[in-house]
């Protein structure tokens, strides 16, 4: 189920808020928990039914493993062991929906045999909750977490607005929250809030990223050869596009998480402000960068062992995160190029040269959008021969341009033209959705543009498009 569609909107929602809220009231506090979480089931296996079984195998399995490292006292074992047991089989889990088929098409390349593929299905939502279950298997090893409740645990790991597509939660920020008593009744300012987050998503989604997609397809996916200009404004259609597709999931999810007196960590930050990579991932997918750190960087040495270490750190982090995103070279290229770009930087910030804020912001923002080029692109020669194009090694003169829109002689061009000049202002100029709920007192001119946003997007909303990183 998607959160832009009329069936999550107009049933699921409503429904899972009422039945939550009214068992609350009834003093039913775990039977409201059931409820959740089997609505959060539901909401899962809408999608594929076949694969409510694999994510609640896993939770078990997570959950028993867990249990086992924060109560050793109960057994002889060697909790090393069994983190270890619990890791392996998560990565296990991983690497053969997201990765076997890969290594086997790669094994078959290099020594010329012919083994088969099999037909595999990226279960939804995978990365983010198997992610989310080392993080509690790392935390309980640590003995900085304990679940005594299985039904606590599976709320922890299904919570439908974060289960698809994160943010990647740790356990000790969330179970406080399921357990207050003061959470389980209805808090009108949270309900403010949490609608003028879901209208701003939702219209990023279906007014703002979804508009961009026509012009996205066409570059990476339709015209082999493209001009300078073509090319120039595929990358930054896709550029824009993962943005408002992305901040606008953020939003959504934080805002039904409020809906539910339930604040997620935020994820999202203004990344295109940023005035270096450092910065960017201070503020692009917040939970996945602390994660990264937390649990491969810091365990790698982090910048405990000297220089030639962190580099090597920093840069098998960021490695490991582009594997993380998807089975392809592609993103293993944008994983290493992120690596030696944060390598760069911190070489540089030794030096303490300074250079004006606008340059940072300018250059971090090309760099990011050369990056997103392999990150889009179905194969990595596609995306060298999208970075000639850049390079003008392809010419100038438009091809396909017409075919975009721009220039077709009825007035969509005006439209294509306000909607890149839109984005620009948004990303750059406008406070974010954050800033704006930090201020938000509930009044008229709130419920005004809430209102305007919902009904603006919800007319729109002709088809039902995924979310982008639905595919991570």
């Amino acid at each position: 189920m998607l959160f832009n569609s009329l069936e999550f909107l107009f049933i699921f929602l409503p429904v899972t808020f009422v039945i939550y809220f009214a068992l609350n009231k009834m003093k039913l506090i775990k039977l409201a928990l059931g409820w959740l979480v089997a609505a959060s089931l539901f909401f899962y296996a809408f999608w594929n039914i076949k694969y409510l079984v694999l994510i609640l195998c896993s939770m078990i399995f997570n959950y028993t493993v867990g249990y086992t490292l924060s109560h050793p006292s109960n057994l002889k074992i060697n909790r090393k062991a069994v983190f270890i047991f619990g890791l392996l089989g998560n990565l296990a889990l991983l690497c053969y929906f997201k990765y076997f088929n890969f290594l086997i098409e790669n094994i078959n390349l290099v020594l010329h045999t012919g083994f088969d593929t099999l037909k595999i299905a990226l279960p939804l939502g995978i990365s983010f909750f198997t992610f989310t279950q080392i993080a509690y298997l790392a935390d309980a090893y640590k003995k900085e977490v304990r679940e005594y409740d299985f039904l606590n645990y599976a709320l922890f790991v299904t919570f439908f607005p974060h289960l698809i597509a994160g943010p990647i939660l740790h356990h000790s920020e969330m179970m406080p929250q399921f357990a207050s008593i003061r959470k389980k009744v209805i808090n009108h300012k949270n309900i403010s809030i949490g609608m003028f987050l879901l209208a701003i998503g939702l219209f990023k989604k279906v007014l703002i990223a979804d508009n961009l997609s026509p012009y996205v397809h066409l570059a990476f996916d339709t015209i082999p050869v493209l001009s300078f200009w073509e090319s120039h404004i595929g990358a930054l259609s896709y550029t824009f596009q993962l943005y408002f597709d992305f901040s606008g999931y953020c939003d959504m999810a934080l805002g039904i998480g409020y809906l539910f007196n339930i604040v997620l960590p935020i994820n999202f930050n203004s990344p295109y402000k940023a005035n270096s990579i450092q910065d960017f991932w201070h503020r692009w997918h917040i939970t996945l960068s602390r994660f990264l750190k937390n649990y491969i960087y810091i365990p790698l040495g982090g910048n405990r062992k000297g220089e030639i270490l962190t580099y090597r750190n920093l840069f098998l982090t960021f490695l490991i995160g582009g594997i993380w995103h998807g089975a392809n070279f592609t993103f293993i290229v944008w994983g290493a190029l992120h690596g030696i770009a944060s390598v760069i930087h911190r070489f540089w910030k030794k030096f303490n040269l300074q250079i004006s804020n606008i340059t940072a912001v300018f250059s971090t923002f090309i760099f990011i959008n050369l990056t997103w080029v392999f990150f889009r692109s179905s194969s990595i020669h596609r995306a060298l021969e999208i970075i000639k194009s850049m390079c003008g090694f392809n010419g100038f003169a438009p091809v396909m341009i017409h075919k975009m829109h721009f220039v077709s002689g009825h007035g969509c061009e005006k439209l294509s033209i306000m909607l890149f000049l839109s984005c620009f202002i948004l990303v750059f100029f406008f406070k974010n959705s954050i800033e704006w709920t930090q201020k938000l007192r509930p009044n008229k001119t709130y419920l005004a543009i809430t209102l305007v946003l919902l009904i603006t997007s919800i007319l729109s909303l002709n088809t039902v498009s995924e979310f982008l990183y639905f595919q991570f």
